[in-house]
């Protein structure tokens, strides 16, 4: 199970993101593939109780088909990033289309934050966004989305691998749903109870080169 971002990636794209270089005790929540009516807002709900800011990887389509659900997001000051139009998995996808298709979801996600679906790009589709991208992965995956894993390994999975300035993945999805919603909120007490604050990768306002890990 490969809680982090697999190293040969960094290797092979120098400029992706994984992880905040902080002393100070801060996470980063990251929610993909929303927004998902009641999903998505239980999940800021859960957020405000702890004072609690993220970044949501949002799928254009789904920010079209729910714009009611982004503008909450918008108006409880989280951040937001661009997640394709159609969660399209870059190594199965043509350059062109994929370009093509972070490009209309960006009518609807205004942002110069991206994840790829899947963590899944070819090095074209890298070379040809990372100029006008930060391109975003992760420190810590919780594999919140994989039906063989338990919900409570998945709290294992963020809380015994999540260190200051770690980019945590949840899914704010129908798929993922009942076993985030059960890790979300204990993981915001343990970390709250330790000292830690959670902010949105927004509000830092840091360039490529400042959080290249």
């Amino acid at each position: 199970m490969n809680i982090r971002t697999p190293f040969i990636l960094k290797l092979i794209y120098p400029s992706i993101i994984c992880r905040v270089p902080t002393t100070e005790k801060k996470l980063f929540l990251t929610f993909d593939d929303g927004p998902i009516p009641d999903v998505t807002l239980q999940v800021i709900e859960h957020l405000n109780k702890y004072n609690a800011k993220a970044t949501f990887f949002c799928v254009g389509d789904n920010v079209k088909k729910h714009p009611s659900e982004y503008a909450h997001l918008q108006r409880s000051k989280h951040a937001v990033g661009n997640h394709t139009q159609h969660h399209l998995n870059g190594f199965k996808t043509a350059t062109n289309d994929y370009i093509n298709n972070v490009a209309i979801a960006s009518n609807y996600v205004h942002s110069k934050l991206f994840r790829p679906p899947y963590g899944r790009m070819k090095p074209a589709q890298y070379f040809a966004l990372k100029n006008n991208y930060k391109i975003v992965m992760w420190d810590v995956l919780s594999y919140d989305y994989d039906a063989k894993i338990s919900a409570e390994q998945c709290l294992h999975n963020v809380i015994d691998n999540s260190r200051s300035g770690s980019i945590i993945v949840f899914h704010d999805s129908i798929k993922a749903a009942d076993k985030m919603l059960y890790v979300l909120p204990k993981v915001l007490e343990h970390f709250s109870e330790a000292g830690f604050a959670f902010e949105s990768l927004a509000d830092n306002n840091l360039t490529v080169s400042e959080i290249r890990v």
